[in-house]
């Protein structure tokens, strides 16, 4: 998935089990990230970092959501653990993942694995890629996120 692909439709179970049909976000702007898994040090960092700052993403109409792997149910007790403010999905099939390129192989801790890879993604309003990011370090990604995010409402007027 890169800058101008047109991002997949999904069908993905939120927090509360409730199906969100990504037909519903037509003609809004994005952000969806992907992370490993929930109640870990960076995941947690991610989320609350962007918990933190959803009201800035909210002045520009621009909902945030997060996907991982984890249930429902799981989301529901980090969101209420954390006082979370971002939408989460869960897609335990990875089926979004393998089409935005966030599952894979990867490198941690020197040992290679499958799974999850850190991607932030801000969706147009036109269903396509604006901004990409892989393979993402926590530590200042939600300031480039907004940066960016803002960045591209100032082009879009």
């Amino acid at each position: 998935m890169e800058v101008g692909d047109k991002f997949p439709d999904f069908r993905l179970a939120d927090e509360n089990g409730e199906i969100m049909d990504s037909s519903l976000l037509e003609g809004v702007r994005y952000v969806i990230y992907f992370y490993p898994r929930d109640n870990t040090p960076g995941c947690t960092k991610e989320a609350t970092e962007f918990s933190a700052s959803i009201a800035q993403f909210m002045l520009r109409n621009i909902p945030v959501i997060g996907v991982s792997k984890d249930s429902s149910e799981s989301h529901r007790k980090f969101i209420e653990k954390n006082q979370l403010k971002v939408k989460l999905l869960s897609d335990p099939e990875h089926e979004l993942m393998e089409k935005v390129g966030a599952w894979g192989t990867k490198v941690s801790y020197g040992k290679e694995t499958v799974g999850t890879i850190r991607s932030t993604f801000i969706v147009g309003k036109d269903g396509k890629v604006e901004a990409a990011w892989r393979n993402v370090k926590v530590n200042g990604h939600v300031e480039k996120v907004l940066s960016t995010a803002v960045s591209c409402c100032l082009k879009s007027k």
